[in-house]
């Protein structure tokens, strides 16, 4: 069952011209638009479901520093000083709480990782440490077994997956932005070496550059592309499914956001709760399982107990999915509008199970709702916010590996930046597309 997702009001009519395309409307695409219009830059936002429908919100809620790449922590604190004022920006709701997240250790093998992660994250000076075991039940009550000890970080927190995006979309209109929905690009158009503008369902929009936010989508969407030399874009990005529940209201149970080995779990607005079972994924052998099976196999030998691979129908689907095709006719975005993948029950199970040996309070939770969501990952498991500088105008903003929800805001911020060629709050460089060898497949010389 999909999420519902708050209403956007979405623009009547297209314009046939604008400085920047902005393709795909998930947390970061919604967010790169609502920063290009805050600069007084005019920009389209193409979606071709409904803002926010697919992992954007369908994640787990967490806006967090802690235990982030060292890469990212950067964008991770941009991205919570724009969380912390979005309410009070936008003059809607994105249901941001400050409660602070933990991760609970049941082994001193965890708590030497996460000490580790603590002296890589020294020089950035967060307020993350290390709770003792006689120290948990001060910040997380309830806990029905013991644990070795935790990691804490007060200034993370949590925001609303089915509101932000159409909050922040919202928010981008009312400072001139064009959003429209039900709207798919098909391709980009190049002139002279260089994007000219986008081929929609709906026509043509003259632009100087080009966003692609396409999440899940974004590989098969480069895929099509064209370079101006004759090559194109390979870009390394896999799909892994991810599944969530909530519950009905529940009281007598934490505030604070927290996770061990084995389930996740966060309080939501409504005052029901979304859990999840921590490092299990599914990741579905399809096509470009061995198309990139080169690139992903340190990822793979280092994340191996985490993923659980599985052979089923999506092979087939993605086979048959067509790889190649004209811009004047139905792209493979017009024919699935929402990707909206069956959670995984066994997996939920588990989740339920552990949660409720760790914390007896769950015992009375009732199940309101359940989903999946595909998450798009590359295979450092950092995203891309970077220009292709094979075709200038073209950017590219996906590849979050599941963290996109909680930076999101400050990954539209840095795009908006790199766009208009402004100076930027987080040094850009490690999310560089270069940075994969082999992305750009040579064309005439």
């Amino acid at each position: 069952m999909a999420p519902r997702m708050d209403p956007v009001q979405a623009s009547e009519t297209m314009p046939h011209t604008t400085s920047v395309v902005v393709i795909g409307g998930g947390i970061v695409g919604a967010s790169t638009a609502y920063f290009l219009a805050q600069k007084g830059i005019p920009v389209v936002l193409c979606e071709k479901g409904t803002i926010g429908a697919e992992q954007s919100g369908r994640n787990w809620g967490w806006t967090r520093v802690m235990g982030r790449d060292p890469r990212e922590i950067p964008l991770g604190m941009e991205s919570l000083r724009w969380w912390r004022q979005m309410n009070a920006l936008t003059g809607m709701e994105t249901g941001f709480n400050q409660c602070g997240i933990v991760y609970l250790c049941e082994t001193q093998a965890e708590l030497d990782e996460y000490e580790a992660w603590l002296e890589q994250a020294r020089e950035f000076q967060l307020d993350s440490r290390l709770l003792a075991p006689g120290e948990i039940d001060s910040v997380l009550p309830g806990a029905g077994r013991p644990f070795k000890g935790a990691l804490y970080t007060p200034s993370d927190g949590r925001a609303e997956p089915q509101k932000a995006a159409p909050t922040i979309a919202n928010a981008a209109r009312a400072l001139g932005a064009t959003i429209l929905t039900g709207c798919a690009v098909r391709g980009v158009e190049t002139k002279g070496g260089r994007v000219c503008g986008v081929v929609t369902e709906r026509g043509r929009i003259t632009c100087d550059s080009v966003v692609l936010a396409g999440g899940a989508w974004s590989r098969l969407f480069t895929g099509n592309m064209a370079l101006p030399n004759g090559g194109g874009i390979d870009l390394p990005q896999l799909k892994v499914l991810g599944t969530c529940f909530r519950t009905q209201p529940l009281d007598g149970v934490p505030d604070v956001s927290a996770g061990a080995s084995d389930f996740a779990f966060r309080k939501r607005l409504d005052g029901g709760y979304t859990i999840a079972r921590r490092n299990a994924s599914v990741s579905e052998i399809t096509p470009d399982s061995f198309r990139l099976f080169t690139e992903f196999l340190p990822s793979l030998r280092t994340s191996w107990k985490e993923l659980r691979l599985r052979v089923g129908g999506q092979f087939l689907t993605e086979w048959r999915t067509p790889r190649r095709w004209a811009l004047d006719a139905e792209s493979p975005f017009e024919k699935v509008r929402v990707l909206d993948p069956a959670p995984h029950a066994s997996i939920l199970k588990e989740a339920r199970d552990n949660l409720v040996r760790a914390f007896p309070a769950f015992a009375r939770m009732q199940e309101a709702e359940r989903w999946g969501g595909l998450i798009d990952v590359t295979p450092d498991a950092v995203p891309v916010i970077s220009a292709v500088d094979a075709l200038p105008g073209f950017h590219l903003a996906t590849g979050f590996s599941g963290h996109g929800f909680g930076i999101g805001p400050g990954a539209g911020k840095l795009m908006a930046d790199i766009v208009a060629g402004d100076p930027v709050a987080v040094d850009p460089a490690p999310y560089a597309f270069n940075r994969f060898a082999g992305a750009i497949r040579p064309g005439r010389i």
